[in-house]
């Protein structure tokens, strides 16, 4: 991201952003920072850091290849359109600041000139020198830590630990307001834990924010834990840091903010996309019944700003995973294809449509054909289009004149339901189920909170578990018992849990369709998924099922 000119380190691209757009703060995220206030997320290409599942990796490692899309954004038109939009600041998210460290510092200056906040999410990774730069320049920062000892970090591409630890102490004693982020991965229990210890020696009211690992990229599933096992790191962690919270785990309650003098809950959250949360409740002092005061900097904001679509915080870079998807099975493998195709997405702001289309059946087709056009092959996808419809056909055929049972479809955990809109409804539908969530009302990113007295009421005869953000249904059945939760599907023990990739974003959702009816009329549906598995494999991917990445069977417990 930099080179050398006549003697002088510089910025290759200066001022030019691949995303600009308003976010609800929590979004960066920062839980403890004007909750409920819009910033203006802006975001760079580029990382310091190479970290495997890296859910930004599409912008942070792939910087060639979407540099085409970089929009040039001088700092005052940038801070302009902040205060257009009524934002409190501007929050750098997505790429590292790091890797565009002096428009970082030309964009604090103006933006402070302005009356406006500036901060940002980064790895925390900086000389001394630069970190002076840093901690006069930023009111608020969310430092990611990658663990604690200098072998996780050498993982990464860097050196040691150090550096990042001494970023948050500096940082703090600056009176920069500082959380903490630290990812949670199976088998990393002790690098968490010693994060956690360190941070504790600065301050134990830091905010730490564990981020339950997600598989991006080629990292295996099985590295990401339960929600129930990160659920009981927490535990551990809150024995020495007072504010400990569970991202990435839909429906857990360890976004919520506890009052360390009384523990009545305080303030409450909700999973609101990868990365994300959004407040719910929160009294208007941040003051607990019992008069003590949470450590919350700023105002806090009535209704939180509601980001369209999958525009705001890592949403985005999502979007750009569910393109890549269908590009793989139109056989897009150059990089220097996928550069093009994804400039070409970012700088029309596709996106930004993006969400509306994959929320019913002919609408993916629709993304499908549209991306044939775009990567110049549209024979491939017409291909792809007329096997998912095919299958769609034959699988609508098989279930038609059946009964059509209650269908709940939740995510992580019993208590978050998918939105009534969402593309799983259509797959339940066109399998012949009846899905409940259709009947929900108020919705989020991807879906909401329900009470105990709403899932009673559902009383679905059957429970899908979404592929994305997951749990073992063993999980979510002792949830239910632990919730005192009870259903008839939750009675019958017919709880099943999608693999990941089949039933949103991925092509491979055609293969969710047809386990869904097997599932739910076995009766009429006489397919052999592992056949339909291996053939969709060997026929998109090249390779047999059994060869393929990240592939677990569809199961149930």
């Amino acid at each position: 991201m930099y080179t050398n000119r006549d003697g002088t380190v510089v910025e290759r691209f200066p001022d030019r952003y691949i995303a600009a757009m308003p976010i609800s703060i929590e979004t960066l995220p920062m839980c403890h920072y004007y909750p409920r206030e819009t910033f203006l997320q802006v975001s760079g290409i580029g990382c310091t850091f190479s970290c495997g599942g890296c859910i930004s990796e599409t912008v942070a490692h792939h910087a060639e290849a979407v540099s085409g899309a970089l929009r040039h954004i001088p700092p005052d038109t940038l801070v302009g359109r902040a205060r257009e939009e009524g934002c409190r600041g501007i929050a750098f998210c997505l790429n590292d600041p790091t890797a565009m460290h002096q428009t970082f510092l030309r964009v604090a200056s103006a933006a402070h000139d302005a009356g406006l906040l500036v901060g940002c999410a980064t790895n925390g990774y900086y000389t001394e020198e630069a970190l002076r730069d840093v901690a006069s320049a930023v009111d608020f920062a969310n430092i990611g830590l990658k663990g604690a000892s200098d072998a996780r970090y050498r993982a990464c591409g860097a050196v040691s630990a150090d550096p990042a630890f001494r970023t948050v102490k500096t940082l703090r004693e600056a009176g920069v307001h500082v959380e903490v982020s630290c990812i949670h991965a199976r088998g990393s229990d002790d690098e968490i834990r010693a994060a956690a210890a360190r941070i504790a020696e600065i301050s134990p009211d830091i905010p730490f924010l564990v981020m339950r690992f997600i598989p991006f990229g080629d990292e295996p599933p099985e590295m990401e834990p339960t929600i129930a096992e990160s659920e009981r790191i927490c535990d551990e962690l809150r024995r020495t840091l007072r504010y400990v919270y569970l991202f990435n785990s839909p429906g857990t309650e360890y976004l919520n903010t506890a009052c360390p003098s009384c523990g009545k809950t305080v303030v409450r959250r909700e999973f609101f996309g990868p990365m994300g949360a959004r407040t719910i409740a929160i009294p208007p002092d941040a003051r607990c019944s019992c008069g003590f005061a949470l450590p919350v900097a700023g105002s806090i904001g009535e209704t939180p700003y509601c980001e369209p679509g999958m525009m705001g915080g890592y949403r985005f870079t999502r979007a750009l995973e569910m393109v890549h998807a269908v590009l793989v099975c139109l056989g897009v493998e150059s990089d220097a294809d996928l550069a093009r195709i994804w400039a070409g997405v970012i700088r029309d702001d596709y996106i930004r449509d993006l969400h509306g289309k994959i929320q019913r059946i002919d609408g993916y087709l629709e993304l499908v054909r549209e991306l044939g056009e775009r990567a110049g092959r549209p024979e491939a996808a017409e291909r792809l289009a007329a096997y998912i419809r095919d299958r769609v056909a034959a699988v609508s055929s098989a279930v038609e004149g059946c009964r059509r049972p209650r269908v709940y479809y939740s995510m992580g955990t019993p208590l978050f339901a998918l939105n009534a809109e969402r593309f799983e409804m259509d797959l339940v539908e066109a399998a012949g189920g009846d899905p409940v969530n259709r009947g929900i009302a108020r919705a989020g990113k991807p879906g909401v909170n329900i009470t105990p007295e709403e899932f009673a009421a559902f009383n679905p005869e059957y429970i899908f578990i979404s592929g994305f953000l997951s749990a073992p249904a063993s999980d979510y059945l002792a949830a239910c018992r632990r919730m005192g939760l009870f259903a008839d599907a939750v009675e019958h023990g017919r709880v099943y849990t999608m693999p990941p990739g089949w039933d949103f974003g991925n092509p491979r959702w055609v293969l969710g369709l047809s386990a869904i009816a097997g599932v739910l009329h076995p009766e009429c549906v006489a397919f052999d998924l592992a056949e339909e598995q291996d053939r969709f494999y060997r026929t998109f991917y090249g390779t047999g099922a059994a060869g393929a990445t990240g592939n677990r069977s569809f199961y149930r417990p």
